[in-house]
């Protein structure tokens, strides 16, 4: 599992784990929307089964964004004095957009590793 984890990060292939899955090398700290390659590169693996496949990932990209707003939230009540202050929320609202482009690559990442043909 954690060198599923590392492979994930490292936007490897997860049929080869040689290629790459976006044109991107760097999955952290890119702006605008993801690039995919079609296929990998090295062992011609197609990412996209069909049309809307990634539409799942949508909802673990939420599950993605909640929580991290969930955390930021948390840490963020210990620097002010009242329990629900509203200037936690432009913070929370800077992170998430922060957050985003990472978020998606992550996702679609953990989609296509999750229903990876693992028997071969």
């Amino acid at each position: 599992m954690s060198n599923a984890i590392v492979h994930i990060l490292n936007n490897d292939c997860p049929h080869c784990l040689e290629g790459k899955v976006f044109k991107e090398k760097n999955i952290f700290f890119n702006i605008g929307f993801p690039k995919m390659n079609p296929y990998c590169s090295h062992c011609q693996f197609k990412f996209e089964k069909e049309p809307g496949y990634f539409f799942g990932a949508m909802y673990v990209n939420y599950g993605l964004t909640v929580a991290q707003g969930i955390a930021t939230y948390i840490i963020a009540q210990f620097f002010f004095t009242e329990t629900f202050d509203l200037r936690i929320i432009p913070i929370i609202a800077v992170i998430i957009v922060i957050m985003a482009s990472f978020n998606i690559r992550f996702s679609r990442l953990l989609w296509i590793y999750m229903f990876k043909n693992y028997s071969n």
